[in-house]
C-alpha cells in the first residue's frame, strides 16, 4: 500500500515513479486480430469482384437460364451421367427460351452454357464458404475487435440474401414468353452484388487503420466535400443500376451510333409498350437514352466534386479525387465505344470491370474526406 506523500518532499533518483499509462481508452478497448480480418475481408472483395465478372459473363451467353432449379445444397454437384444429363436437358427444352429461341439446340450445345451457370451458383457458394469459415473462426477464437462482430455479420446475411435473389431472376424467365429474366430483377440482382463490394471495401479502408487514428481523423473531416462525394456514390451508383437494365434487354446492341440515336437526339418509338411503364425497363431505345442521359449528368456532377476536392488542404485527398476522375473519364469512354463496336463480350466485360474499379475510387475519395491523413496535409 502507498502512503501519502508531501507536497514539499523532494523527489530524487531513489523516489519510486508511476508509470504512466501507455493507451489511452480506444486503445485499451479489444482490438481483435484487425490485420487478419482485413485480409480475409480482401480475399472476400476479390471473389466478388470475379463473381460480378462471371454473372456477366453468364447474362451475355445466355447461360443464366439453363439451369431451372434452385438447390442450395444438392445443386452443388453437377450431372454425373449420361442420364443426369438428358435429365436437365429434358427441364431445359420445357423453358421458353429453349422453346422460342434455342429450339433443335445439341445437348453438346446445351452443356455449355449449363456449366456456365453452374460455374456461377458455385462460386456463389463458395464465397458463402470462405465466409462462414472466417466469421465463425474469429468469433470462436475471440479474436474479433469490439463492436465489429455486427459489421462482420452483414456481408453473409446480404450474401444469403443474394442467393435468394438470384433465384428470383431466374424464376422470372421460366414461364410464359420470356427469352431472358427480368431485367429489374437482374439490376436488382448486380446492385446488391455492388452493395456487398461497397460495404467490403469500406471495411478494409476502416481496418487499415487504427481506432486511435480514425478517432485523431474524424476531427478533420470535410463534411461538405464528403456530402457530395455521398451523392457522387448514389449517381454512380443508380447509372450501374440503368446499365443491369440495358445489358437485361441487349440495349446496347440495339443503338450503335454516339451522341445521336438512329440519328436523332431521342430514339425512335419510345414508348411503344402497354402499359407505358414497361418502356422504362423493357424498351431498348428508352433504356439506353437514359443510360446514357445518367452518364452525362455523372460526369458533369462528377467535375463539380473534383473541382471543390481542390481546396482540400489534405495531399492524399485531391489525389483520391483525381484518380475517381480519371476513372469516370476512361469509364464514359469505354461506354461509348462498347455501343459503337455493338456491345462485343471483351468490351461488356471491361466496361462492367470499370464500374467496379469506379466505385471502389469514389468510396476511397469519400472515405478520406471523413478520415483524412495527417500526414498528406499541404503545407
Amino acid at each position: 500500500m502507498t502512503t501519502k506523500r508531501s507536497i514539499f518532499e523532494d523527489v530524487t533518483e531513489d523516489t519510486p515513479a508511476q508509470a504512466a499509462p501507455t493507451k489511452g481508452v480506444i486503445d485499451s478497448a479489444k482490438r481483435g486480430a484487425r490485420g487478419p480480418i482485413r485480409a480475409w475481408l480482401m480475399v472476400l472483395f476479390v471473389l466478388v469482384v470475379v463473381m460480378i465478372a462471371v454473372g456477366g459473363l453468364t447474362r451475355l451467353t445466355d447461360s443464366g437460364l439453363s439451369i431451372t432449379e434452385w438447390r442450395p445444397v444438392t445443386g452443388a454437384l453437377p450431372p454425373m451421367s449420361a442420364e443426369a444429363w438428358d435429365v436437365e436437358f429434358e427441364k431445359y427444352r420445357a423453358i421458353p427460351e429453349y422453346q422460342l429461341q434455342n429450339k433443335g439446340m445439341s445437348l453438346e450445345e446445351f452443356k455449355v452454357i449449363y456449366w456456365w451457370e453452374w460455374g456461377h451458383r458455385q462460386l456463389g457458394r463458395f464465397i458463402g464458404l470462405v465466409w462462414a469459415v472466417g466469421f465463425f473462426f474469429f468469433l470462436a477464437t475471440k479474436r474479433i475487435p469490439t463492436g465489429w462482430t455486427g459489421r462482420l455479420l452483414l456481408p453473409g446475411l446480404l450474401g444469403g440474401l443474394q442467393g435468394a435473389i438470384g433465384w428470383w431472376m431466374v424464376s422470372s424467365g421460366l414461364t410464359g414468353t420470356m427469352l431472358d429474366v427480368a431485367s429489374y430483377r437482374l439490376a436488382t440482382h448486380l446492385g446488391l452484388a455492388f452493395v456487398i463490394l461497397s460495404v467490403l471495401a469500406w471495411y478494409i479502408m476502416l481496418l487499415n487503420r487504427s481506432e486511435t487514428d480514425l478517432l485523431q481523423a474524424r476531427r478533420a473531416r470535410e463534411p461538405r466535400l464528403g456530402a457530395m462525394a455521398g451523392w457522387l456514390i448514389g449517381l454512380a451508383f443508380l447509372q450501374i443500376l440503368i446499365g443491369a437494365l440495358v445489358a437485361g434487354i441487349d440495349a446496347g446492341r440495339t443503338f450503335t451510333d454516339w451522341p445521336l440515336m438512329a440519328g436523332g437526339f431521342f430514339p425512335p418509338d419510345a414508348y411503344y409498350l402497354v402499359p407505358g411503364w414497361r418502356n422504362f425497363f423493357e424498351n431498348p431505345g428508352l433504356v439506353q437514352f437514359i443510360h446514357r442521359m445518367v452518364g452525362y449528368v455523372l460526369i458533369f456532377y462528377a467535375l463539380l466534386t473534383w473541382f471543390k476536392s481542390r481546396r482540400s488542404s489534405f495531399n492524399a485527398t485531391r489525389t483520391a479525387f483525381s484518380l475517381m476522375m480519371a476513372m469516370m473519364f476512361l469509364q464514359i469512354v469505354l461506354g461509348i465505344v462498347t455501343v459503337l463496336y455493338i456491345a462485343p463480350l471483351h468490351l461488356a466485360l471491361i466496361h462492367q470491370f470499370g464500374a467496379v474499379v469506379l466505385i471502389t475510387l469514389i468510396l476511397r475519395a469519400r472515405f478520406l474526406t471523413q478520415y483524412p491523413l495527417s500526414q498528406s496535409l499541404r503545407i
